[in-house]
């Protein structure tokens, strides 16, 4: 019986043009989805914007916009951007969808009433209009956000609460357990810290003429849904959930994985869980949290001029080269590091003077001197390379699966540099097809390998070695 994978993007803000945390996120999850598809699981990827918050409402008023053309307009631009990366999705929610999202939402906040823990409370609290979050004093750093860093606002409301507190030491279960698990083991011992200190209840509503774009609290039309009872919602909205068919829902429900940025920690691994357990649904199986890609060893922002736009390297290099960055020149468990210069001495060494230039060196060998493919032929690398590949992805690490691959292109490479059969094979004939099928079938290998994290690499290097053909066009043009 096949297995089934679930995987999600956190849903982003479409607020301004995706940046490059929006294509690392996205490629991460795609590789994880193409990975578990070629494994014969069934396999469900979902993506999507975040419209239903004050954010979006400023940002269309500041651009000039009218809201709805401004969230297709941005939204469309994250379409593109996925596009171009080759991420391959099976939806794409949008908070802002009636038919598909709102039911949903609907659903778990009656969910969370019947379960008595939504009660109204008139608040005066600290609020960080970026994270579209409450904060208590004791979260901020010298008054300010931890995240966004800036000043948190006081904010007097009217608002309807969920009992957060009340599932501090059952979330603290599951993850210590194990049952849910939050990898890496930092984030791990971050969430458990912050349990220890006990979890506050948190505003689930704001009113309507505070936040006029929302979706309305089911019996009271003066109160909108506040951002994380909507937004959180749509990993099961998306699948059915509050429809009239839940088959989808029961298929694929609970998640996998959740791919998500440290920045938003805090809410997937406390509040989605709390509204999960309140709502008497099963919880996600992981959440997978990755750090910031920094440039010049800062994050990126308009102010320090370090902002690269990802469509400017997709243009420059192509989506492939992107791709092999982000799963192997950045760890997937801490920050990393991307700039201009960083970026282009990895495709020079690895991809135009590495996989590159294996693959021309190795075909030309075949095509020239009459050697096929024989699938029956071992390659020059360890029986066991797939195993170990397996392990690198089922422990979360997609740099090691990635160096697992790299090595298979050292090894090819000093195996000709050693057996040089492009000069044996007019002295010894039989040993020199021996070593170029075997160096075809370690770059069959690498075609596999790569399937999941540069598919467009792998099918063209598969093609060569099954037609003995050379490739069209050089893989990866040098970039001086």
């Amino acid at each position: 019986m096949a297995k089934k994978f679930y995987v999600t993007s956190p849903i982003f803000y479409p607020n301004a043009r995706p940046h490059l945390g929006h294509a690392y996120t996205a490629t991460l999850c795609d590789i994880f989805a193409r990975y578990h598809r070629a494994q014969g699981d069934a396999t469900y990827f979902l993506t999507g914007t975040d419209e239903n918050t004050g954010k979006v409402v400023k940002a269309a008023a500041a651009a000039g916009k009218d809201l709805p053309a401004f969230l297709d307009e941005i939204t469309a631009n994250f379409k593109v951007l996925h596009a171009a990366l080759g991420i391959s999705y099976d939806q794409f929610i949008r908070t802002t969808d009636q038919k598909q999202h709102w039911p949903g939402a609907q659903k778990m906040w009656q969910k969370l009433v019947e379960a008595g823990d939504i009660y109204k409370h008139e608040y005066e609290g600290l609020y960080c209009r970026e994270c579209e979050a409450f904060y208590t004093e004791k979260d901020l750093i010298g008054g300010k956000c931890p995240i966004h860093g800036i000043v948190a606002e006081k904010i007097k409301e009217q608002n309807y609460f969920f009992r957060l507190s009340k599932y501090t030491d059952q979330i603290k279960n599951v993850i210590s357990s194990g049952e849910l698990a939050i990898v890496p083991e930092t984030r791990r011992n971050e969430i458990l810290a912050l349990l220890e200190r006990g979890l506050e209840d948190v505003s689930f509503s704001r009113p309507k003429g505070v936040v006029p774009h929302g979706i309305p609290v089911p019996g009271d039309s003066e109160q909108v849904i506040y951002v994380w009872c909507d937004a959180l919602v749509n990993y099961i909205s998306a699948l059915g959930y509050g429809s009239v068919d839940e088959s989808t829902f029961k298929k694929f429900w609970p998640a996998d994985m959740h791919i998500i940025g440290k920045d938003i920690l805090r809410f997937h691994a406390a509040i989605w869980p709390a509204m999960l357990l309140s709502a008497g649904l099963p919880l996600p199986k992981s959440i997978f949290v990755h750090g910031f890609i920094l440039s010049g060893g800062k994050k990126m922002s308009k102010s320090l001029g370090n902002v690269i736009d990802p469509a400017d390297l997709i243009a420059e290099y192509g989506a492939e080269a992107v791709r092999y960055y982000f799963a192997r020149e950045i760890s997937p468990f801490e920050d990393g590091e991307l700039t201009v210069e960083t970026f282009k001495a990895a495709y020079n060494a690895n991809l135009a003077n590495g996989l590159g230039n294996l693959v021309s060196r190795v075909m030309k060998m075949a095509t020239v001197n009459g050697v096929v493919f024989d699938s029956k032929s071992g390659g020059s690398v360890a029986k066991n390379i797939a195993k170990h590949y397996q392990e690198a992805f089922a422990e979360y690490n997609i740099k090691m699966a990635m160096d697992l691959v790299w090595g298979i292109v050292a090894a090819a490479d000093q195996s000709i540099q050693t057996n040089q059969p492009f000069k044996k094979i007019k002295e010894d004939r039989p040993a020199a097809e021996k070593n170029i099928k075997e160096l075809l079938a370690d770059l069959a290998l690498i075609a596999t390998l790569l399937g999941p994290i540069m598919p467009e690499t792998a099918k063209k290097i598969a093609a060569c070695v099954s037609d003995n053909k050379m490739p069209e066009e050089a893989l990866f043009l040098r970039k001086e």
